[in-house]
């Protein structure tokens, strides 16, 4: 008898055990859970990938025109910029496609609210009023005409010109990426504002550099 409500007893134990295993499995489909949705990128690094994912395609742009350069220095400069921004453009769409968001920023710059920034970044600005919106509200962006002006240009002059833009773009890239660094609180795109600023800032010394070989370079 005893053995017989042991037996009686262990096949319970199992039965409510298979009844808990498949309870749990079913739960899903009966009760769909619904966990609090993980913050991939706050409003501040959206908008600083998305702008400077813009900032560095125009840099692509650049030197895709720069078709008829002299130096093969300007040259390979041109190419580690547009390896290394390139690089960078894909891990920053990566993040935006992670966050569900688009690529393109509806209010450009509107993250940016470092006045002091923007103030020192002013006269790097493209001026002519031929520049797409986005372009003008941008630090260091060419214009249009500039752009144009590059394709046309060839050895020499093409090699200044692709030099003073380059060097104007970079700081307005620093000057984002140091806003983002001041307003962000750790994190890879942090992380990625500071390695840009480091970056941006060795190629623009070295700009300088190749811009006082020329004679070109005229301090503001």
């Amino acid at each position: 008898m005893k053995r017989r409500s042991w037996v009686a007893a262990a096949a319970f134990g199992s039965l409510a055990l298979l009844l808990m295993v498949l309870g749990a499995a079913i739960r899903p489909l009966v009760i769909p859970d619904t966990p609090s949705p993980t913050v991939i990128l706050n409003e501040t690094e959206i908008g600083f990938v998305q702008d400077m994912t813009a900032h560095h395609q125009q840099a692509l742009v650049m030197v895709q025109r720069l078709r008829q350069a002299d130096d093969p220095t300007v040259l390979r400069l041109a190419q580690q910029i547009a390896d290394s921004q390139r690089l960078e453009i894909g891990m920053m769409l990566g993040w935006l496609r992670l966050a569900g968001t688009t690529s393109t920023n509806p209010h450009p710059m509107a993250w940016m609210h470092d006045t002091d920034h923007q103030a020192q970044s002013s006269h790097h600005q493209a001026t002519s009023t031929t520049a797409a919106p986005t372009a003008a509200a941008m630090p260091g962006m060419a214009s249009r005409a500039e752009l144009d002006a590059l394709s046309a240009a060839s050895g020499r002059d093409a090699d200044t010109l692709f030099l003073k833009l380059m060097q104007r773009h970079h700081y307005g890239g620093i000057a984002m990426a140091q806003a983002a660094d001041e307003q962000l609180d750790g994190g890879p795109v942090e992380q990625i504002a500071r390695d840009m600023i480091s970056t941006q800032s060795q190629e623009a010394g070295l700009i300088g550099l190749l811009l006082a070989q020329r004679s070109a370079w005229t301090p503001e």
